[in-house]
């Protein structure tokens, strides 16, 4: 019994000595092990020995990246304006034993590092500048910040500006000016558009013209060539049938109520020639009646060159007929002509919406 109890003491110290000679390190982490004070060797990842009661672990560090999000600084710019600015820092442990000994605490030190970097870039910038050169500020503080940190056993891989916070009366200022920007722009896109569209509508106008000015000389060129040909055949068909005067006369007088048609004459003369006309016409008849007397044979069976009194007779007989019917043509020729004149002033009257003028003979005469 009394051998007993050292046995399982002995057998305690043992387990104890056991359990502190094994360390097991996680996957990607570092343990920096000292010996009675010193710093002795970092432990990698997966079973370790240490000598008990000598080694013990002074720091666990994880090498993995990192994200440290700073607090909002204020800074002041060139041009004398102060902005909130927050940053982001990614870095990562390469080192653990310089980590652990070459700097107290390294993210204070990074921190305070990033705020006076951060101070020293803007300082040399407006805040235009400022606002639109993010990517120039993270590559300089990268590269700071990885010049500083390269001896703490830190890599620093990006460093990124989160926000950047100019005063209240700086962004309603901002806001004004970017809002009459825009309005500027607009109005010029309105003015571009409405240019365009004048520019289009007088080339279309423009186009529409010259084709109606084309189609319309085309249709005077056929008009032309039409009542060109047809003053031809007219003009062709009187020389080849011989026409004397007085079927011109006749046709002229056939043309004359013609000339107070349509809706618009509102006035009509009378040609001086109308009187000509008429007397060419009564000529023409007069002509015919004794151009053609016809030869009555007498009853006694003589012939048409005898000198008897009843033949005579009926010669003139025939030739007072033929006169009385030339004259009865003339006086129907000369009426038409005068209802034709009436017509014509009638028709203009109307159109001028005056009352129709009555003629009466004493008109019609003179």
């Amino acid at each position: 019994m009394e051998l007993l109890v050292p046995l399982i003491v002995a057998a305690v110290v043992v387990a104890f000595l056991v359990i502190s000679t094994v360390r097991v390190v996680p996957q990607a982490r570092r343990y920096n092990i000292e010996r009675f004070g010193r710093y002795r060797t970092t432990l990698q990842p997966g079973l370790n020995f240490i000598v008990p009661l000598a080694d013990r672990v002074n720091t666990r560090l994880d090498v993995r990246e990192q994200v440290f999000s700073s607090r909002p600084q204020p800074v002041i710019t060139e041009d004398n304006l102060v902005v909130n600015i927050d940053t982001v820092l990614y870095y990562q442990i390469t080192d653990p034993r310089a980590a652990a000994y070459e700097v107290a605490d390294y993210l204070q030190a990074i921190d305070q590092l990033t705020i006076t970097t951060l101070r020293n870039v803007i300082g040399s910038m407006d805040l235009e500048r400022t606002l639109t050169s993010r990517e120039e500020i993270n590559t300089q503080l990268r590269n700071v910040l990885d010049d500083a940190t390269g001896k703490w056993g830190i890599r620093v891989n990006r460093v990124e500006i989160k926000a950047i916070d100019p005063p209240a009366t700086i962004k309603e200022a901002m806001e004004k000016q970017m809002r009459a920007e825009r309005d500027k722009r607009a109005a010029i896109l309105h003015a571009e558009g409405d240019r365009q569209a004048k520019i289009l509508t007088a080339e279309g106008t423009q186009q529409q013209k010259i084709l109606e000015a084309q189609g319309d000389q085309q249709a005077a060129i056929l008009r032309a060539d039409g009542e060109a040909k047809a003053v031809e055949r007219v003009f062709q068909a009187v020389h080849q049938n011989n026409a004397d005067p007085k079927v011109l006369a006749y046709k002229y007088l056939e043309t004359l109520p013609h000339l107070a048609e349509g809706d618009n004459n509102t006035f009509w003369v009378i040609p001086g020639e109308l009187t000509q006309a008429v007397r060419t016409v009564t000529d023409a008849f007069g002509d015919y009646s004794k151009m053609g007397t016809p030869k009555v044979a007498r009853e006694d069976g003589q012939g048409s060159d005898g000198a008897g009194e009843d033949s005579g007779t009926r010669e003139l007989t025939s030739s007072d007929q033929l006169s009385t019917d030339a004259a009865t043509a003339a006086d129907e020729v000369a009426r038409l002509a005068e209802a034709a004149v009436k017509d014509a002033k009638a028709d203009a009257a109307a159109a001028e919406g005056k009352p129709t003028p009555k003629l009466d003979d004493e008109t019609l005469e003179s």
